[in-house]
This record gives C-alpha cells, structure tokens and sequence, in this order.
C-alpha cells in the first residue's frame, strides 16, 4: 500500500520532533551540575519569616508555650449592662418624619434615632440617655430616655 505525501510528511515531523527532545535532554546532562548534596538543598526561615541558606542563629530561638497559643476567637468577658448605656444630646430631631440624631458625648458619633425607640418625647438640644443597637444601616439608638 503506497503512504500518501500528507502521512509521510507527519512521520518526518514525528522523527523530528523526537531528534529535539533528545538533544534537549542531552543538553541537561550536561550541563547538569553533579551530585548536589542535601545541605545544599536545604533552606532555612530566619526569625523574619524569610528563607535563607544559613541556619538560624540559636542566641535569637524564642520558645512558646503551647498553652498559651490561642486558635479561634476570644472569648468575650461578659459586659457590664451600665457600659451600654451611653449619653448624648440630640442634634437634630423630626417629630412630622419621626427619625433624628444624637450625638454620642464620649465617642461624638451621631446615631440615628427612630421615633418607635423613644419611650418619652424629646426635642433638639435634649440631654438624653440611650442604648446602641446595630441595624441593617448602622448604628441605631434604643430605649432613648430624657436625662433630668
């Protein structure tokens, strides 16, 4: 059976192909550095975190104690109900759209105030006392009282 110009021309490609390789692989032999040895191939982390060919030096070692090595959050201490109460005075306040603002007196954030969180009225300038609670959009003020 007589092989087609297109099948011949694939089979000298084929034999091409392999001719490269081996002469690339020739080529890695030798230029192959011989007989690297384990300390040569070895990398250390210096008290920085980085990689380094030399060993650390023992004088900077620090040991940790397992114990004291914590995985995860904290535990949270339990809060005091006084440090949620918080005092401020209300900047700004809308009885027709029923929201306004307080500003905080120890941080000076103003914080949003709904008028379904005030338990008395209260008006511009007023010295109150009030909770936080975090809404979908911040911080809002909670159980709002009028400081006498």
């Amino acid at each position: 059976m007589a092989e087609t110009w297109n099948k011949k021309e694939r089979e000298k490609k084929k034999q091409q192909n392999k001719k490269e390789k081996a002469e690339r692989k020739q080529e890695r032999k030798d230029n192959a550095k011989p007989g690297m040895g384990l300390d040569d191939m070895l990398a250390y982390l210096d008290e920085n975190g980085n990689l380094s060919s030399k060993p650390p030096d023992p004088r900077k070692k620090v040991v940790i104690n397992v114990e004291d090595i914590e995985i995860g959050v904290r535990k949270q201490e339990p809060v005091n109900p006084e440090d949620l109460i918080r005092k401020g005075t209300v900047t700004f306040f809308n009885d027709a759209k029923g929201y306004g603002f307080i500003k905080d007196d120890v941080t000076g954030e103003s914080v949003f105030v709904h008028i379904n969180s005030l338990e008395e009225e209260i008006k511009e300038h007023n010295k109150v006392s009030f909770e936080i609670q975090m809404g979908p959009k911040g911080a809002n003020a909670v159980n709002v009282k009028l400081l006498k």
